[in-house]
């Protein structure tokens, strides 16, 4: 289960004012820390492997010392019955009060009209002529799961509900059971649901390629998943992996820069394409530019996002006429870590929150989260769905595999919604109103080899 923070009454106003974040921003000197010492053996790891183990390390991770991390309201809110933006407030605060979990996330703040909303996204797209078959990756408390199956029994050809297949891939053991249980308030979903434990990413769980045509759900599941960090002295200095070691009193943390060898780095960095302002520059260009950057140097920093990478390479290759369906956070607000694409480090003491400024203080009682380029994993698609790799072929005519849009979560709930059923008293709508910073990404696979 890869999870978000969701945002709690306090942090909503930030959705309304985005950060200004400079791309790649200046780096002073190697992190260096005294946590997380047990993540690190004797040899340096990656800065992907260091943030799995902070957060799904069994013994030492985040999640895994936290399973009831995921929030779950005993009743749907009833929003016509709020008089406003003062009332919803007011009635988060009282259920944060009340709860004893950290986070709850949009589709259970929301439910069932979230997950109504992408199911009716589905049932608009899909194709009735094979068995409905639903993955969701990172299913939660199973709330997405229940609402999704509720609405195609309720609004779908009978012969739709009874032959579909809802499967939940879940590294969680705890989560899973918690999904059988929200899932199993209706007895007839039972036998079309069932929750696989298992790392999604790990190619060898799916088993034989799927060549029938599926769904894939991902709910604030990429801002989880590890990225790699890069950096470079300066503006035109050769990118470099970043791998993290201890240092010689075996307490202290630090950061270690290697040239690029690691190939999910290496084909992350030719999908983005880091160094395309180079091709197009003239010699005389790029000889003044290296005459700058020897007198006022900049380093830079940019996180990739490698676990994406990984995710999607399998899922193509597994399950090739999927269609996509995922929702993330589009940017994060206050991000104090340097970086393009840099997450958020957060954590909780006494009922509030606080943030690091560096990700090597993560040990195992913190939240790292980062923002999804929309853009980016657009492209990231295409080229995991093989189209990308063939522009390169200039004499390639293969159009896209993939069709794809990417959504304002208020713009796709106003098309595959119902927005009055959120919507309180005085016409305030915190679904359409508040998550300024959240994107729904829709990917469906085209039939165009021309």
């Amino acid at each position: 289960m890869m999870l978000c923070r969701a945002l709690r009454p306090k942090n909503l106003p930030l959705l309304f004012h985005k950060p200004k974040v400079n791309p790649c921003e200046l780096w002073a000197a190697p992190f260096g820390s005294l946590f997380s010492t047990h993540i690190v053996g004797d040899k340096p790891i990656l800065v992907r492997d260091f943030i799995h183990s902070a957060l799904y390390d069994p013994k030492h991770g985040y999640f895994s010392q936290r399973s009831k991390s995921v929030g779950v309201l005993p009743r749907a809110i009833k929003f016509n019955q709020l008089e406003g933006r003062k009332g919803y407030m007011k009635y988060l605060d009282k259920i944060y009060k009340e709860s004893e979990l950290s986070w709850f996330t949009p589709v259970e703040i929301f439910k069932p009209w979230y997950a109504h909303g992408i199911a009716e996204a589905i049932m608009r797209t899909a194709n009735f002529s094979v068995p409905l078959k639903i993955y969701e990756i990172g299913g939660g408390s199973g709330t997405c799961a229940k609402g999704i199956m509720d609405y195609i029994m309720l609004n779908a050809p009978p012969r739709v509900y009874n032959n579909m297949t809802y499967i939940s891939v879940e590294v969680s053991p705890s989560l899973a059971e918690i999904q059988r249980e929200t899932v199993g308030e209706v007895h007839s979903h039972l036998s079309k649901f069932r929750v696989e434990c298992r790392d999604a990413t790990d190619r060898s769980g799916w088993g034989d390629v799927e060549q029938q045509p599926c769904w894939v759900i991902m709910l604030e599941v990429l801002d989880n998943l590890p990225h790699d960090l890069i950096y470079s002295e300066n503006q035109v200095s050769p990118w470099m992996e970043v791998w993290v070691e201890k240092l010689q009193d075996r307490e202290t943390l630090s950061e270690l820069y290697k040239p690029l060898q690691d190939s999910l780095i290496k084909r992350c960095v030719e999908i983005i394409d880091l160094d395309k302002k180079h091709d197009f520059q003239s010699s005389a260009i790029l000889k003044a530019k290296s005459v700058w950057s020897k007198v006022f140097p900049k380093p830079q920093r940019c996180w990739l996002p490698t676990g994406c990478l990984k995710l999607l390479e399998v899922l193509h290759e597994v399950l090739p006429k999927m269609s996509l369906i995922a929702s993330d956070f589009s940017y994060l607000p206050d991000v104090r870590i340097l970086g393009e694409r840099a997450p958020l480090v957060s954590t909780k003491k006494d009922g509030s929150s606080s943030d690091y400024n560096s990700y090597l203080d993560a040990r195992g009682d913190a939240d790292i989260f980062f923002p999804t380029e929309f853009w980016l994993l657009e492209r990231i698609d295409h080229y995991c769905s093989g189209w990308l790799k063939l522009q390169k072929d200039m004499s390639s005519k293969e159009g896209k595999k993939r069709r794809t849009i990417t959504l304002d979560t208020s713009s796709f709930m106003d098309e595959f919604g119902l927005p009055s059923k959120t919507r309180t008293k005085d016409g305030y709508n915190p679904l359409l109103d508040d998550f300024k910073n959240t994107k729904f990404y829709l990917s469906v696979p085209t039939h165009n080899t021309v």
